[in-house]
Order: C-alpha cells, then sequence, then structure tokens
C-alpha cells in the first residue's frame, strides 16, 4: 500500500482531470482513464438547465435552436465561463462515481502561463462541482510524466504539448520547470485559420467542426510526398446557397502556417533560454510532442528541421498529461507540499 492510500483512505474515488479546452479526460487511481468527452455543454438560455454535456453536447454545436445554445466553457485553456464549467465537471464527477454524495480530491492540470486570479477560478469551480479538494499541477509537467521521461533526473528533459487552446513548452529537470513558454495558439486556432482560408479564398462559410475534419483529414506542417485534396460542404456568401468545394493539402498547409510558426517560435525561444548544460542534455535526448495538436501531419518532422535535434511523438499523444496527472495522485503529498510552498515564497515575497 502506497503512502497515497494511507493518507487519503479511500484510494480509488480520488481523480485527474485533464480539463481541456477541447476535450476532458478523468483518471481515477487504480482504474486509469474511466472518461474522454469534448468540454461542450447545451444549456437552455431561457431556464438555465442543462441539456447535454460531452459528445451529445458536440453534436449539437451549430445545429440548436434559438432555445438551446451549445458552449465551450473553455477558451485558450482557462476558463471562460464559470458557471457553465462546474456544471460540466460536476457531470463528470457523477458519471464516474455514479454517487452524488462523494466528495473526491482532484488533480486539475493548468497551462504553465495561467494567472493567479484563473488558478483560483479552476480550483473554485472543482470544489463548487463537489470536490474535497482540488489541486494544480502545470500541463507541462502532467505531460512529460505521463510520457515517461526522466523528471526526477539531474537531466534535462523537453515536452511540447500542443492542445486546443495552449501550447505549452517546457524544459525539465530535478521535478521541476526550468524555463517554460506558453502561447495561446492550438488546435482551436488552426481551426479557425481553416474557417478564414475557406471565406476569404472561396466564399464559403464553414463551421469549426468541418474546418477540425478538414484539418485532420488534409492539414500537414510540412510539404507532402503526394498532395491530397478533400471535398467540404458550407453555405456560399455570395449566394447564400449550399455549396461544395474542393480544397487541396497545399492550400491547407498554407492556411496552417502561421500557428505552425508561432508553436514553433516558441520552442525556438525556450531553447534560447535554457541553461547551456541542460541543452546538451535536450540535444541528446530530443524534444517529445504530446497533445491532441502534435497529430498534425509532419509536425514532428517540422520541429526536427526546424530545431535541428531529434523530435518524437510520444506514444499516446491525446491521453498523456492525463495519465501524468493521474500518476502524480501517486505523490499527492509532494504536490501539497509544493502548492504550499509556492504560496509562502509569495507571502514571504510580498512582505519583503
Amino acid at each position: 500500500m502506497g503512502i497515497f492510500s494511507k493518507l487519503t483512505g479511500f484510494g480509488g474515488r480520488d481523480m485527474a482531470v485533464d480539463l481541456g479546452t477541447a476535450n476532458t479526460l478523468v483518471y481515477v487511481r487504480g482504474r486509469g482513464i474511466v472518461l474522454s468527452e469534448p468540454s461542450v455543454v447545451a444549456v437552455d438560455t431561457q431556464t438555465g438547465d442543462v441539456h447535454a454535456v460531452g459528445v451529445e453536447a458536440k453534436r449539437m454545436l451549430g445545429r440548436t435552436p434559438g432555445s438551446i445554445r451549445a458552449i465551450r466553457p473553455l477558451k485558450d485553456g482557462v476558463i471562460a465561463d464559470f458557471d457553465v464549467t462546474e456544471e460540466m465537471l460536476r457531470h463528470f464527477i457523477q458519471r464516474v462515481h455514479q454517487n452524488r454524495f462523494a466528495h473526491p480530491r482532484v488533480v486539475v492540470c493548468v497551462p504553465s502561463g495561467v494567472t493567479g486570479v484563473e488558478k483560483r477560478a479552476v480550483e473554485e469551480a472543482c470544489l463548487s462541482a463537489g470536490a474535497r479538494q482540488a489541486y494544480l499541477i502545470e500541463e507541462p509537467m502532467a505531460a512529460a510524466i505521463g510520457a515517461g521521461l526522466p523528471v526526477a533526473d539531474p537531466t534535462g528533459s523537453m515536452i511540447l504539448d500542443v492542445g486546443g487552446g495552449t501550447s505549452e513548452v517546457a524544459v525539465i529537470s530535478l521535478g521541476g520547470i526550468v524555463v517554460s513558454e506558453s502561447i495561446r495558439i492550438g488546435g482551436d486556432e488552426m481551426d479557425e485559420a481553416v474557417v478564414a482560408h475557406c471565406k476569404h479564398e472561396h466564399k464559403l462559410a464553414i463551421g469549426q467542426q468541418t474546418a477540425e475534419e478538414v484539418k485532420l483529414e488534409i492539414g500537414s506542417a510540412i510539404n507532402l510526398p503526394e498532395e491530397i485534396t478533400t471535398e467540404i460542404r458550407g453555405r456560399d456568401l455570395v449566394s447564400g446557397l449550399p455549396n461544395t468545394i474542393l480544397l487541396t493539402s497545399t492550400e491547407i498547409r498554407a492556411a496552417l502556417e502561421e500557428p505552425v510558426s508561432q508553436i514553433v517560435a516558441a520552442v525556438k525561444d525556450t531553447l534560447d533560454r535554457t541553461p547551456p548544460e541542460l541543452a546538451g542534455d535536450v540535444m541528446d535526448r530530443g524534444i517529445t510532442l504530446a497533445g491532441g495538436g502534435a497529430l498534425l501531419q509532419g509536425m514532428d518532422e517540422r520541429m526536427r528541421q526546424e530545431c535541428q535535434m531529434p523530435c518524437q511523438l510520444t506514444e499516446s499523444p491525446l491521453t498523456c498529461v492525463a495519465v501524468g496527472s493521474g500518476r502524480s495522485l501517486e505523490e499527492f503529498e509532494v504536490i501539497h507540499r509544493m502548492n504550499r510552498n509556492t504560496t509562502r515564497r509569495r507571502t514571504l515575497g510580498a512582505q519583503v
């Protein structure tokens, strides 16, 4: 029996939540990932009642009548709508435990660049949703743990986590983040770039779900050996009627160039600020890619070319943040102590 079980007294009820802009994953200790759902909630605008959460609510995006609104309550990795986020968390906690009296301890992932106010909003949303206690872990650290990197060793490990709302780059050594960069560019911005391209170049209005499908099907970060095409439907902005057009991988790559180049620039900036000894470790070990955005075709090869060092996708890019935060449940007291020390340092700094 580990120290965590002794401390909590009821092990399996405690959970880790990867509260993502695009998807929310829940990891329960001893059971692994038990839930993976889109971070979408369908709400009745007149009564405030929740109609659907997750997959069912995502199907409603762009298809709801006037009285129902499908909302994505997180934007750029942080809470944009507190009440809806609270409802979504409560729904997920109850689905996992199927017991409305369950009050688990929760570890939640947050981007490394969030403010103190944004961190408190996440904690309060978890507590309001029924958590007994809420602890935060930074996403790059969770991703590195989930990817199996030797985060506790005195060697530098570099992780790039491309999520829906943010991209996190960090160099980790001795259990801490040495240098990091968090930019509010991710999969959502890539989808918006595809929407904007169709609007300006083809005078066609498409939804974000269609844009995401196009990105996954023909989007890429480098030239493909064989360029491909796909057919999409949308509303013609000139006639107002439905229309079908053919998109090529070449034009979608050009549309995605701006967000992709910003992610590359964040990696280069982080490398530039890395201490020389750790930079040498990173040169040997390379960069590990995680997150759904890392699945863009050729993203790892683009990083390899731009940074002149090895680069590899982690085994499970979509789930490694949730798995890493779940493994951190084993070190619950360590996180708690780190949070206390951070708070103490801030208090002492304010007094000085």
